[in-house]
Protein backbone atom coordinates (compact mmCIF):
# COMPACT_ATOMS: atom_id res chain seq x y z
CA UNK A 1 0.00 0.00 0.00
CA UNK A 2 1.08 3.49 -0.90
CA UNK A 3 1.12 5.98 2.64
CA UNK A 4 -0.67 8.95 1.41
CA UNK A 5 -0.96 12.25 4.08
CA UNK A 6 -3.47 14.66 3.31
CA UNK A 7 -3.59 18.02 5.32
CA UNK A 8 -5.11 21.18 5.81
CA UNK A 9 -1.95 23.96 6.31
CA UNK A 10 -1.19 27.25 7.21
CA UNK A 11 1.53 29.28 5.29
CA UNK A 12 3.31 28.55 8.73
CA UNK A 13 2.95 24.91 8.38
CA UNK A 14 0.19 24.53 11.08
CA UNK A 15 -2.43 21.97 10.76
CA UNK A 16 -3.65 22.24 14.44
CA UNK A 17 -7.44 22.32 14.81
CA UNK A 18 -8.74 23.36 11.13
CA UNK A 19 -12.17 22.19 11.79
CA UNK A 20 -13.29 23.90 14.74
CA UNK A 21 -13.09 25.91 17.98
CA UNK A 22 -12.80 23.12 20.62
CA UNK A 23 -11.36 20.48 18.20
CA UNK A 24 -7.89 20.92 19.64
CA UNK A 25 -6.47 23.63 21.93
CA UNK A 26 -3.17 22.28 23.25
CA UNK A 27 -0.96 24.49 23.91
CA UNK A 28 -3.54 27.13 24.27
CA UNK A 29 -4.27 27.06 20.86
CA UNK A 30 -6.88 29.29 19.68
CA UNK A 31 -7.43 29.36 16.04
CA UNK A 32 -9.42 25.97 15.73
CA UNK A 33 -11.82 26.25 12.62
CA UNK A 34 -9.47 28.61 10.99
CA UNK A 35 -9.65 27.05 7.41
CA UNK A 36 -13.46 27.94 6.68
CA UNK A 37 -12.57 31.20 5.14
CA UNK A 38 -11.05 29.60 2.51
CA UNK A 39 -12.66 26.17 2.35
CA UNK A 40 -14.06 25.82 -1.74
CA UNK A 41 -16.48 23.17 -2.37
CA UNK A 42 -15.34 22.35 -5.78
CA UNK A 43 -11.19 22.59 -5.36
CA UNK A 44 -10.96 21.63 -1.65
CA UNK A 45 -13.42 19.06 -1.26
CA UNK A 46 -12.81 17.45 -4.48
CA UNK A 47 -9.51 17.02 -3.37
CA UNK A 48 -10.85 15.42 -0.21
CA UNK A 49 -13.51 13.41 -2.05
CA UNK A 50 -10.53 12.39 -4.30
CA UNK A 51 -8.46 11.38 -2.01
CA UNK A 52 -11.06 9.06 0.10
CA UNK A 53 -12.22 7.51 -3.24
CA UNK A 54 -8.82 6.32 -3.78
CA UNK A 55 -7.88 4.83 -0.43
CA UNK A 56 -8.48 1.43 0.30
CA UNK A 57 -8.37 2.24 4.07
CA UNK A 58 -7.53 5.00 6.70
CA UNK A 59 -5.01 5.33 9.18
CA UNK A 60 -5.41 7.45 12.15
CA UNK A 61 -3.86 8.61 15.44
CA UNK A 62 -6.23 8.63 18.55
CA UNK A 63 -7.35 12.00 18.88
CA UNK A 64 -8.62 12.31 15.04
CA UNK A 65 -10.03 8.89 14.92
CA UNK A 66 -11.85 9.76 17.84
CA UNK A 67 -13.20 13.01 16.59
CA UNK A 68 -14.14 11.27 13.04
CA UNK A 69 -15.58 8.29 15.23
CA UNK A 70 -17.42 11.09 16.94
CA UNK A 71 -19.05 12.57 13.74
CA UNK A 72 -19.58 10.28 11.08
CA UNK A 73 -21.71 8.28 11.60
CA UNK A 74 -24.28 10.17 12.59
CA UNK A 75 -24.18 11.18 9.34
CA UNK A 76 -24.85 8.08 6.98
CA UNK A 77 -27.07 8.36 4.09
CA UNK A 78 -24.28 10.93 2.38
CA UNK A 79 -22.09 9.27 0.20
CA UNK A 80 -19.21 10.35 1.41
CA UNK A 81 -20.27 9.93 5.06
CA UNK A 82 -21.07 6.26 3.88
CA UNK A 83 -17.53 5.56 2.44
CA UNK A 84 -15.75 7.02 5.61
CA UNK A 85 -18.40 4.75 7.25
CA UNK A 86 -17.52 1.50 5.53
CA UNK A 87 -13.98 1.70 4.68
CA UNK A 88 -11.10 -0.06 6.35
CA UNK A 89 -9.77 1.79 9.39
CA UNK A 90 -6.79 2.08 11.60
CA UNK A 91 -5.78 3.86 14.73
CA UNK A 92 -2.64 4.04 16.81
CA UNK A 93 -2.97 4.10 19.84
CA UNK A 94 -1.03 3.52 23.55
CA UNK A 95 -4.39 4.18 25.47
CA UNK A 96 -7.68 2.79 23.01
CA UNK A 97 -8.45 -1.04 23.61
CA UNK A 98 -11.20 -3.17 21.47
CA UNK A 99 -14.04 -2.19 23.43
CA UNK A 100 -13.30 1.50 22.64
CA UNK A 101 -13.39 0.86 18.70
CA UNK A 102 -17.07 1.96 18.30
CA UNK A 103 -16.27 3.67 14.82
CA UNK A 104 -17.19 0.19 12.09
CA UNK A 105 -14.10 -1.29 10.69
CA UNK A 106 -11.77 -0.14 12.91
CA UNK A 107 -8.65 -1.77 13.53
CA UNK A 108 -6.50 -1.22 16.80
CA UNK A 109 -2.49 -1.03 15.93
CA UNK A 110 -1.10 -0.70 19.21
CA UNK A 111 1.52 2.37 19.96
CA UNK A 112 4.33 0.51 20.94
CA UNK A 113 3.87 -1.89 17.49
CA UNK A 114 2.67 1.24 15.26
CA UNK A 115 5.62 1.86 13.28
CA UNK A 116 6.14 -1.93 12.41
CA UNK A 117 2.76 -2.34 12.52
CA UNK A 118 2.40 0.39 10.06
CA UNK A 119 5.55 -1.24 7.97
CA UNK A 120 4.00 -4.09 7.43
CA UNK A 121 0.77 -2.43 5.76
CA UNK A 122 2.73 -0.52 3.82
CA UNK A 123 4.42 -3.63 2.34
CA UNK A 124 1.44 -4.98 1.65
CA UNK A 125 -0.79 -5.29 -1.28
CA UNK A 126 -3.62 -2.90 -2.51
CA UNK A 127 -4.16 0.83 -2.96
CA UNK A 128 -3.73 4.02 -0.68
CA UNK A 129 -3.63 3.86 3.59
CA UNK A 130 -5.08 7.25 3.94
CA UNK A 131 -4.11 10.16 6.76
CA UNK A 132 -6.17 12.68 7.24
CA UNK A 133 -5.14 14.84 10.50
CA UNK A 134 -3.58 12.93 13.02
CA UNK A 135 -0.20 15.34 12.65
CA UNK A 136 1.74 13.20 15.46
CA UNK A 137 1.24 9.61 13.13
CA UNK A 138 1.84 12.13 10.42
CA UNK A 139 5.33 13.03 11.88
CA UNK A 140 6.71 9.85 12.81
CA UNK A 141 5.53 8.58 9.66
CA UNK A 142 7.13 10.99 7.33
CA UNK A 143 10.51 11.18 9.99
CA UNK A 144 10.91 6.92 9.59
CA UNK A 145 10.42 7.40 5.88
CA UNK A 146 7.17 6.10 5.57
CA UNK A 147 5.09 8.68 3.44
CA UNK A 148 4.97 8.32 -0.30
CA UNK A 149 2.80 11.13 -1.21
CA UNK A 150 1.51 14.46 0.47
CA UNK A 151 -1.25 16.03 -0.55
CA UNK A 152 -0.94 19.63 1.12
CA UNK A 153 -4.21 21.76 1.21
CA UNK A 154 -2.11 25.07 1.88
CA UNK A 155 -4.24 27.94 3.12
CA UNK A 156 -3.27 31.75 2.54
CA UNK A 157 -3.27 32.36 6.88
CA UNK A 158 0.15 32.39 9.33
CA UNK A 159 -1.38 31.55 12.66
CA UNK A 160 2.03 31.82 14.21
CA UNK A 161 2.45 28.89 16.08
CA UNK A 162 0.43 24.93 16.47
CA UNK A 163 0.97 21.56 15.61
CA UNK A 164 2.97 20.96 12.67
CA UNK A 165 3.20 17.37 10.50
CA UNK A 166 7.67 18.04 10.10
CA UNK A 167 9.89 16.34 11.81
CA UNK A 168 12.36 18.45 13.67
CA UNK A 169 16.26 17.49 14.54
CA UNK A 170 17.51 18.20 10.37
CA UNK A 171 16.58 14.74 8.66
CA UNK A 172 15.99 15.70 4.49
CA UNK A 173 12.83 14.21 3.51
CA UNK A 174 12.42 14.97 -0.90
CA UNK A 175 9.72 15.00 -2.43
CA UNK A 176 8.63 16.36 -6.11
CA UNK A 177 5.55 18.65 -7.06
CA UNK A 178 3.39 16.63 -9.12
CA UNK A 179 0.14 18.68 -8.97
CA UNK A 180 -0.96 21.87 -8.14
CA UNK A 181 -4.87 22.94 -8.30
CA UNK A 182 -5.83 26.73 -7.25
CA UNK A 183 -9.04 27.38 -5.15
CA UNK A 184 -10.99 30.91 -5.83
CA UNK A 185 -10.55 31.50 -1.97
CA UNK A 186 -6.43 31.20 -2.46
CA UNK A 187 -6.36 27.74 -1.08
CA UNK A 188 -3.57 25.87 -3.04
CA UNK A 189 -4.21 21.93 -3.35
CA UNK A 190 -0.36 20.55 -3.58
CA UNK A 191 0.23 16.96 -4.41
CA UNK A 192 3.79 15.90 -3.58
CA UNK A 193 5.29 12.36 -4.10
CA UNK A 194 8.60 10.82 -2.32
CA UNK A 195 11.39 11.67 -4.47
CA UNK A 196 13.58 8.66 -4.89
Amino acid sequence: MRIVISEFISLDGVVQAPGGPQEDTDGGFAHGGWTHPYFDPEVVGGAFDAALGEADALLFGRRTWATMAAAWPERAGDPFADRMNAIRKYVVSGSLGASDLTWENTTLLPGAEAVAEVRRLRESEGGNLLVMGSPTLARTLIAEGLADELRLIVMPVVLGGGKTIFPEGGARFPFELVSTTRAGTGTLVNVYRRAE
